[in-house]
């Protein structure tokens, strides 16, 4: 269950993003659109693709391959 803050702007922003990538993909919405949104709350700038990547980096940041095969090999 979600009851801290925190955790609540983080699943709206992640609902944000599945947003954006529908509406990459071609699909409108009425009222504000959800790249607007983003663009506004995160200052992030660019095309919608580029605005889906930048944030799909910051909401799913790349693992470090060789540091996992440390821990857990060791």
């Amino acid at each position: 269950m979600l009851t801290d803050e925190k955790q609540i702007a983080e699943f709206r922003l992640r609902t944000l993003h599945k947003m954006l990538k529908l509406e990459v993909l071609g699909m409108k919405r009425r009222g504000q659109s959800a790249y607007a949104i983003i663009k506004q709350e995160t200052g992030l700038t660019g095309s919608k693709q580029k605005v889906y990547d930048k944030l799909n980096d910051l909401l799913n940041p790349p693992h470090d391959v060789e540091m996992e095969k440390a821990i857990y090999n060791a």
